[in-house]
């Protein structure tokens, strides 16, 4: 995403990580990040965010962990999840690259009595295809990310609209947006093979690709002082097709929000 954004949006790439629905508001703060002339720019502090315990659980999870918005000339940078990433092409309004990202989207046979016999699935890196484009207050983005660390999580693709609303020192962004699922994620997380069935006592449940949810972002950016700045975020969304009635989903509603403060150099 573009290194000109502030730190406050990088809290909610990263929460956005989590759930795939918060990531395309990175680039919304702007006009509210002071220009400077070095190449550089770099913010780094704590964050807190909270997720559901595993893709369609009723209990949520809280989180502590740093976030860090660390860019070269708005063409290489480091951002919340994104270990390292390129802005192939990019302009004043405009972003369009490729990066190394990670999320916390996993599920163990501990975190719930009914997941008794289906398999863990664990974390890992997915390469993640992004571009973004802002009109006014506008902004559109767009994002696919693929499994390439063999967790099983398939491909993830995601469409968010945002309008953005400067009042004082405080930033509000909000709008929709959707995430599609190909086969390999919904088995994974929310299908249940006969094997699986007998092991773990819940039905079996064959899934394909489809739409996973729908969702309404929130985000707030206050701009405590020139170089602190207070964020909180959530993603409210509502989980459907083969995730809404998968036996392994205790709850349609899917919850997401975090919290961050951070220093900019």
């Amino acid at each position: 995403m573009g290194a000109t954004t502030s730190i406050g949006y990088r809290c909610v790439a990263l929460a956005a990580s989590i759930v795939c629905g918060l990531t395309a508001m990175t680039n919304l703060a702007i006009a509210a990040e002071p220009q400077t002339d070095s190449d550089w720019k770099m913010s780094v502090g704590p964050g807190l965010y909270i997720f559901p315990k595993f893709p369609g659980s009723s209990r949520l999870q809280v989180l502590p962990f740093p976030v860090q918005d660390i860019s070269w000339k708005d063409l290489v940078f480091s951002q919340g999840p994104d270990v390292l990433g390129v802005n192939a092409l990019h302009g004043e309004n405009y972003h369009v690259g490729a990066s190394l990202s990670f999320d916390f989207q996993s599920r163990s046979s501990s975190d719930d009595v009914r997941l008794k016999g289906l398999p863990d699935v664990h974390y890992g890196p997915k390469l993640r295809l992004f571009a973004d484009y802002t009109w006014w207050a506008f902004t559109g983005a767009a994002a696919v990310y693929q499994d390439i660390g063999g967790t099983g999580q398939g491909m993830t693709a995601m469409i968010d609209f945002f309008v953005s609303a400067p009042i004082g020192k405080l930033l509000i962004s909000v709008g929709p947006g959707l995430t599609w699922v190909n086969g390999a994620y919904t088995r994974t997380f929310f299908g249940v093979s006969q094997q699986e069935s007998a092991a773990s006592q819940l039905p079996g449940y064959a899934t394909g690709s489809g739409l996973r949810d729908v969702h309404f972002n929130v985000n707030a950016t206050y701009e405590i002082t020139p170089h602190w700045s207070a964020n909180v975020g959530a993603v409210v969304g509502r989980l459907e097709r083969y995730a809404a009635g998968s036996p392994v989903t205790e709850r349609r509603l899917d919850l997401n929000g975090m919290a961050c403060v951070a220093y900019r150099f």
